[in-house]
């Protein structure tokens, strides 16, 4: 043990020059690292801290708490310094006006970010990035705390700011890793649940505060600050499900999707109540979700978004969800109770766009960092956003880890990524001189469609059995064809033509429908070259659309067939099926995302009919294989009756793989159609198992008996025929008996 004292006299080398102490002071140092904290001098150590507004600090020993000395006041006042005899850990007691706090030098700890961390980042496959970046709980050299880690390649200085120092960026200025223009500092002490942001010097000076990109938590909004979070321990109980689901969400099983927000589809109290966190619609949701007979839910983003009107689809925090609804542990509890239900769980997912507000992405180290640079490639015209340059190699990583996040940490079944044609094309929306062709003088975007086809890739390999689903509404080719083969390499494609087509025609008054016959037929030349949903989303029920129901044509009975048998003839259509909540039992009311859905129709038969039969739809369709194992195989359909145009009736078969028939015939006239001859392909009697028109439903229950006999009468090239009844706006399904 030396006898030499703890402290020793200041010598010429305990503090820095003028003009370091100048930019520290201005908050311009871009190294604050070689100014504050331990630094060898001689045989001894200097401490320098900087702490605005302080009173006075000592210097404690960090394993027995005795005082080695006062620190002396530097250039100017809150700059501190002392110098030890003995290099060792010590703590600072730092006395403020308001109390007494007892610290780690946050700059006595070198760098904590491992190289392979940085490396990866760099090379934009950082693939657990959620686990490196941001706000991360530590315990370095057995004290506890928070790393922070944050990519800002063009900042002069980088400080966390919180409630811990007062949102005084002098405070906590980080430390750069170059050359990957990453800031990093260890802080002791903060705990999970404080508030921070980062205060970032830009070129051009000082930028408002900013949140965290890959934070794991944030506050509620309207609040903006990300928080502190601790690692998601949540000891899951759905290995059965995960075991399953590759089999379960191939293109040959049934798919059935309920849309969701999380926000509106009830409420604690009604229309004005509270947003019922993810505990409480688990209880709620999930239960309503397995009776209806759904196999999945889609969530619309449920990442934070400081907006609710955006619905989520303006996200600033691609690696947390909303506290809108609980924390991230709560989230994944209703993941694994979804999963412990036989459900599967989709989320939407955006990396086309995100939002301006000046806390966010968007210039974020005062240059454009994760947006283009030039507005006619980094500025979505329509939507007020920036758009992603996924072209950056740290972006497109960055979006990468995002998507793998949500597969990985909360076992999501797939992801829905929104707006894909938006990415596809540099023209998308934009007038003739408004858009920077490719390389190749081009209109695609070719970084956003090399970053596609490399997440698909990486999912399929890092999440297995999980799905990416297209929002996409052009003629793009092979969205859904593996990336082997030349395509983007996606699970399913959203069906936007089939959707258009088929609203449109289901709207017109049926005198005029026999007009608009190709409508219903025209989805079917181009049915397997993909592999689509079809969807009634929320984009159909929104700004002046008018609800589902209302969209129908006649008095209310007729609105109401007209929407059973729409319903019936998408259900029987090849394709997975996606409904957006309210539609399943007839909401007048366009959706809003401020009040809860319109529970109350449900005390009024028609309404409840209409939900009835999509609970019957749903279990027919688990059912039969016919009307799901071919989907994407021509095999699974025929065409029976495509051309009547005169009485609006259609009839096709569905086959299963096995080659069971089932047998569909819609009629889309407010007439019943008395001996209505349909050839079909066997002998025998064949049972009517759904009737849109029953009594049960709201229906007018003109039927068939329940079964009937074929007749030896060739039609439509088959040996038999069935001489059917069609009841008004209805549709009916029938099963060969035996």
């Amino acid at each position: 043990m030396s006898d030499r004292p703890a402290v020793t006299m200041p010598g010429e080398n305990l503090l820095p020059s003028d003009a370091e102490v100048d930019a520290l002071v201005r908050a311009e140092h871009g190294d604050p690292f070689s100014i504050l904290g331990p630094h060898p001098d001689g045989d001894g150590l200097v401490i320098r801290a900087y702490l605005p507004n302080a009173l006075g600090v000592e210097v404690l020993d960090r394993s027995g708490g005795t005082a080695l000395g006062g620190m002396e006041q530097g250039q100017v006042p809150g700059l501190f310094f002392i110098r030890l005899a003995n290099p060792q850990p010590y703590l600072l007691r730092i006395r403020w006006a308001g109390g007494e706090q007892v610290t780690e030098d946050p700059y006595s700890f070198g760098p904590q970010l491992g190289e392979m961390d940085i490396y990866l980042f760099a090379e934009g496959n950082h693939r657990h990035l959620g686990r490196a970046f941001g706000a991360q709980l530590m315990t370095v050299d057995g004290v506890e705390g928070v790393r922070f880690a944050v990519w800002a390649p063009n900042a002069r200085r980088v400080s966390v700011v919180g409630d811990f120092n007062g949102w005084d960026g002098r405070r906590h200025p980080m430390r750069l890793r170059i050359p990957a223009g990453v800031w990093e500092i260890f802080i002791p002490r903060l705990r999970p649940g404080d508030r921070y942001k980062y205060e970032i010097l830009g070129p051009g000076g000082v930028l408002p505060l900013k949140a965290d990109p890959v934070a794991l938590a944030t506050e509620l909004p309207p609040g903006t600050a990300s928080v502190v979070a601790s690692p998601l321990d949540y000891e899951w109980r759905d290995d059965s499900w995960l075991q399953q689901r590759m089999v379960r969400q191939k293109v040959d099983q049934p798919m059935s999707i309920y849309e969701v927000h999380a926000g509106s589809w009830r409420r604690e109290g009604g229309d004005d109540g509270r947003l019922y966190n993810w505990h409480e619609l688990a209880e709620r949701l999930i239960p309503y979700v397995v009776e209806m007979g759904f196999t999945h839910i889609e969530l619309m983003p449920i990442m934070e978004h400081p907006f609710g009107g955006s619905w989520g689809y303006q996200p600033l925090s691609q690696f947390a969800p909303s506290a809108r609804y609980g924390s991230a542990h709560d989230f994944a509890a209703f993941v694994d109770a979804c999963h412990n239900a036989g459900i599967g769980v989709i989320l939407d997912w955006v990396p086309a766009h995100f939002p301006t507000d000046a806390h966010g992405l968007g210039d974020f180290d005062g240059t454009s960092l994760y947006e283009y640079d030039h507005p006619f490639e980094g500025f979505h015209q329509d939507w007020d956003t920036y758009i992603y340059n996924l072209g950056r190699t740290e972006v497109h990583g960055f979006m990468l880890a995002s998507a793998l996040h949500w597969l990985r940490e909360f076992h999501v079944d797939g992801l829905r990524v929104d707006a894909v044609a938006s990415m596809l094309y540099r023209d998308y929306s934009r007038k003739e001189g408004e858009w920077i062709p490719n390389r190749h003088g081009g209109r695609e975007n070719l970084e956003a469609i090399e970053f596609l086809r490399h997440l698909n890739d990486v999912v399929a390999l890092e999440a297995p059995g999980a799905m990416v689903i297209a929002e996409e509404s052009t003629a793009f080719p092979g969205v859904s064809k593996p990336t082997s083969e030349g395509g983007l390499g996606f699970s399913y494609k959203w069906n936007m033509g089939w959707m258009h087509d088929s609203l449109k025609y289901i709207q017109e008054d049926p005198v005029h429908r026999q007009y608009h016959h190709d409508k219903m037929t025209f989805g079917m030349v181009y049915a397997y070259s993909e592999h689509f949903v079809l969807p009634i989303s929320h984009d159909e029920v929104v700004h002046g659309k008018g609800s589902l129901i209302d969209k129908m044509p006649g008095d209310r009975w007729q609105m109401f067939a007209n929407l059973r048998a729409y319903l019936a003839f998408m259900w029987t259509h090849p394709g997975k099926k996606l409904l957006f909540m309210g539609c399943e039992f007839g909401q007048w009311r366009e959706w809003s995302h401020d009040r809860e859905l319109d529970w109350f129709l449900l005390d009024e038969p028609d309404h409840r009919g209409a939900q009835q039969m999509l609970r019957d739809l749903n279990r027919l369709y688990g059912q039969e294989p016919a009307l799901y194992q071919l989907d994407a195989d021509p095999r699974g359909f025929e065409w029976l009756i495509g051309d009547d145009r005169a009485n609006s009736v259609f009839a096709w078969l569905r086959r299963s793989a096995a080659g069971d028939p089932l047998l569909v015939v819609c009629n889309f006239t407010p007439v019943v159609r008395e001996n209505y001859r349909i050839g079909v392909p066997l002998e025998g009697r064949w049972q009517e198992i759904f009737n849109s028109d029953a009594a049960c439903y709201g229906g007018s229950n003109v039927g068939n008996g329940g079964s009937l006999g074929v007749e030896a009468t060739p039609s439509h090239g088959q040996a038999v025929s069935l001489n059917l009844t069609l009841p008004p706006l209805g549709v009916l399904i029938f099963r060969p008996e035996g």
